[in-house]
């Protein structure tokens, strides 16, 4: 790829990391030497995920957790591989059931948004197809880190702060006791630099290592989730357990630029940064600070939304099919509504025309792009007692409309915020990328794919660069570092330009490339957060 190593026009001042045998790129430095630590063992870049996914459900306990989902692209032999690690509804749970309980919508925490979780059998599939260590010795930093304690680091603390306060105020006081008695123990939360540990969460990972994973779904585990959800009323069930497996998929793409981007089919969103970049690539980008540029970027976005929000949900459950809305018949379509003003987003017709994520490379030429989260920070504020297992929330973004194409229904996979990317050019591997953050992600995949391919961006610089966010209707938010005067020039052509303080609102992202000559790989992390490229 054409970049400037030292090309940082950016005020974060890093430079991307080179490296030959092996590396680890995600939001915790621990974590990515977790990862690491396994290359070095003698695993493979898919051991180096699997260790590095598992290790972030104690060091970053605020963005995933054992009882949450997982998908994973992999790029091995020269053939990429699509994993959904989502789980479904649990089978007993209707809108009927919620609408006769008092609910008008999905709630936002407790049980009942609880979904089956993914994330230990996508573990334990990826070790089985492409590992080359067991799974037991992929998880063991993770075990060590969770039995040692490690210190929280200024970002961590920050969110485990938050989380907790929405917890108390919010959640179940009763069913979310465990949660304070891991998270808060001895009645307050850990601080910077102050050491936290989870035995439980150790001896739940060596379990789930020890028999494959299945454990969870079949063993003592299972059998924990099932007491704990039945108490307090909840639809998860053991039998919901031990009917879950992971599927693999085949990734879907779209040319541009002659790059391939590749992303996982829905239930997941990565098909809106696909929808918009086929919006985009009919359209020139001369230079990076244009106006018309960011303006046309914008409304592609919006239009790829809009599809998403109305069409997106288990692929076997929407009314249109993936290829109708990737089509360029209908990219054609939607471009012609990209104009010179704003304009609200609209879905069309096409028929008629918490996250963590990481990314790993070894030196035979593997590559991973994984992305593991409970939902919202921790999840649903529920921790099953004397497990350390944080259930995830995902259930929230089932609607309780049964004429919504994302209608709860028992066995169902909901509408998934969190995507893996990946790179490919011809028939060469470019490599891992991703941005998390809720529905930044899309977003944030489609603007480090412009940055690289359009403006020649080296993997630093093109997380570096200031991001956009569209929220709702004309709203659209950017950083404190995003350019006034462009800033200015977007609200006179009627959008809503508002700058937010938080940087955690803008994804965190990871990119590693591999050049095919010679097999060298070159890594950026997110200044945004704690994050760090481990490599060797």
């Amino acid at each position: 790829m054409n970049y400037d190593p030292l090309y940082q026009p950016y005020p974060s001042y890093r430079v991307p990391v080179y490296a030959k045998q092996g590396m680890v790129a995600t939001s915790q430095p621990l974590a990515a030497q977790a990862g690491l630590d396994v290359l070095k063992k003698g695993g493979n870049a898919i051991d180096a995920a699997i260790a590095t996914a598992a290790a972030l459900t104690v060091l970053e306990p605020t963005s995933n957790g054992i009882g949450g989902d997982a998908f994973a692209l992999v790029w091995t032999e020269g053939k990429l591989h699509g994993l959904n690690a989502s789980g479904p509804a649990p089978q007993s749970i209707s809108i009927e059931a919620l609408k006769a309980a008092g609910h008008s919508e999905m709630p936002k925490l407790g049980v009942i948004p609880v979904t089956v979780p993914g994330a230990p059998a996508g573990w334990a599939e990826l070790s089985r197809r492409f590992g080359r260590l067991t799974l037991a010795e992929a998880l063991e930093p993770a075990v060590r880190y969770a039995e040692e304690g490690y210190p929280l680091a200024p970002g961590l603390a920050r969110h485990w702060a938050r989380a907790a306060d929405i917890y108390a105020s919010q959640g179940d006081a009763e069913a979310g006791r465990a949660w304070f008695e891991t998270f808060a123990p001895g009645g307050r939360i850990p601080a910077v630099g102050e050491m936290w540990r989870s035995p439980d969460h150790a001896a739940t990972l060596r379990r789930i290592g020890e028999s494959g994973g299945r454990d969870f779904y079949e063993g003592e585990l299972a059998e924990r989730i099932h007491s704990f959800m039945a108490e307090y009323g909840g639809y998860l069930t053991k039998e919901d357990l031990a009917a879950f497996q992971p599927e693999w998929v085949d990734p879907i793409s779209v040319s541009y630029r002659g790059y391939d981007v590749w992303e996982i089919p829905p239930n997941g969103q990565g098909l809106i940064a696909l929808a918009a970049l086929n919006l985009l690539k009919g359209f020139d980008f001369e230079e990076k600070e244009s106006v018309l540029a960011y303006h046309r970027q914008l409304e592609a976005m919006k239009l790829a939304f809009a599809d998403g929000e109305k069409y997106i949900t288990e692929e076997r459950k929407m009314g249109v099919t993936v290829q109708e809305l990737l089509s360029e018949a209908y990219a054609d379509e939607r471009r012609k509504l990209i104009g010179d003003m704003a304009l609200p987003p609209e879905a069309g017709d096409p028929k008629a025309s918490g996250t963590v994520y990481l990314a790993t490379a070894d030196g035979e030429g593997n590559m991973v792009s994984f992305i593991q989260s409970n939902y919202m920070g921790f999840g649903s504020g529920l921790v099953v007692p004397g497990t350390g297992i944080a259930l995830q929330n995902r259930g929230h973004n089932f609607s309780l409309d049964p004429d919504h194409a994302n209608a709860l229904e028992p066995g169902k996979r909901t509408y998934h915020t969190i995507i893996p990317g990946f790179l490919t050019r011809g028939d060469e591997a470019v490599g891992p990328f991703g941005v998390m953050g809720g529905f930044m992600q899309p977003q944030g995949h489609v603007q480090v794919v412009i940055n690289t391919v359009d403006f020649h961006l080296n993997p630093q610089a093109a997380l570096d660069s200031p991001r956009w966010q569209w929220t709702k209707g004309k709203t659209i938010l950017v950083e404190p570092g995003f350019p006034q005067h462009i800033a200015q020039a977007l609200a006179r052509k009627g959008h809503d330009i508002q700058v937010a303080l938080d940087p955690s609102m803008f994804g965190r992202g990871q990119i590693i490339w591999r050049n095919p000559d010679n097999g060298v790989l070159c890594g950026g992390t997110e200044s945004r957060a704690d994050g760090s490229v481990a490599a060797w």
